[in-house]
């Protein structure tokens, strides 16, 4: 079946440049959010334009018959995936209320707007003897192994995403104080502690590695590759994927599973919710909450070894596993 492309209006479009301005200015989200939203206030305009309706007079049931259209596969696309229509939804929903905040509209047409609920599945991490097996592999002392061994331990141990390891400069890494600048989504910065295991890597690596590397070239960032110059985010998913390999994990690895075991593992430790968001720079809560669920685990079994009444037979443990699961979807 064939659809006619049809061109947003122009309203439209000047509403949208001016949206993704304030976004990107006043709120610093990352060029790829901005990229996702200008997709999606595209589609918004092609659906609207099929149906002759203008967007500063749309109703909430209009914005719900597209939201309905993307999950159904309509207009000759493919159905979104949940986690994609949130997106949408979420960018309607800030759309709309930025034209009512700059006075465009009276009403924000969006209140009532839903997603589909997404299930979500949770992310992947590592047990303790998983990540020591990791940490172990690179072997030797060789300029190659001294940059991946300091490159994993500081992943770990600082939860940072692939792009923030790799952009990683020098005058942002404090040896001394055991702490590191982060550049985080829409460049926002953040300090984030490292402890004695990283700090050795790094010391080792920048002293007896990353010189033989780099040689008399002037590169800021810590992470090279064997050229000496900057490390990619393809070089680096190479270094996490070999050593996954040989630690056998190659199944469950890759560069964010790290971020995540390091976000779980702390949990697990301890640590309060609102500092682990402040060390994984997560602008909204709710993202850092989905780590809870998969601390139920170790809830359930301090539980079990300390309450004097709770000793349980093999049939009542598996129902306890049952519901622990299901609470954490």
């Amino acid at each position: 079946m064939t659809t006619t492309a049809v061109v947003p209006s122009r309203r439209l479009s000047e509403l949208t440049l001016d949206f993704l301005a304030y976004l990107e200015l006043e709120r610093g989200l990352s060029r790829n959010t901005l990229e996702a939203y200008r997709s999606d206030l595209q589609q918004l305009g092609e659906f609207l334009g099929r149906r002759g309706l203008d967007p500063l007079s749309v109703s909430g049931r209009d914005l719900a018959a597209f939201v309905s259209e993307l999950a159904d596969g309509g207009a000759g696309r493919r159905p979104a995936a949940p986690a994609t229509l949130q997106r949408k939804v979420a960018c309607l929903r800030s759309f709309y209320r930025h034209l009512r905040r700059e006075g465009i509209l009276q009403t924000d047409p969006t209140p009532d707007l839903r997603a589909p609920r997404s299930r979500g599945r949770l992310p992947r991490v590592l047990t303790r003897d998983e990540v020591n097996t990791l940490l172990a592999q690179p072997r030797g002392s060789t300029p190659g192994a001294l940059r991946d061994r300091a490159l994993l331990e500081t992943m770990y141990a600082c939860g940072l995403r692939a792009s923030e390891a790799i952009t990683l400069a020098l005058p942002e890494l404090d040896l001394e104080a055991g702490v590191l600048v982060a550049h985080g989504k829409g460049s926002k910065e953040r300090l984030v502690p490292f402890g004695s295991a990283a700090r050795d890597t790094l010391a080792a690596y920048l002293e007896r590695g990353r010189p033989r590397l780099v040689g008399l070239r002037d590169e800021p960032h810590v992470f090279v590759n064997l050229r000496g110059q900057p490390l990619s985010r393809q070089g680096l998913y190479k270094i996490v994927q070999r050593h996954a390999r040989s630690a056998g994990l190659e199944q469950r690895m890759s560069p964010h599973t790290l971020r995540h075991t390091f976000a779980t593992h702390l949990l697990a430790g301890g640590c309060d919710l609102r500092s682990l968001q402040e060390m994984l720079g997560h602008a909204d809560i709710g993202t850092t909450q989905i780590y809870t669920h998969l601390s139920t685990g170790r809830l359930r079994d301090v539980y079990f070894d300390a309450h004097p009444r709770a000793h349980l037979d093999e049939q009542q443990t598996t129902r306890v596993a049952e519901s622990a699961r299901v609470g954490a979807g």
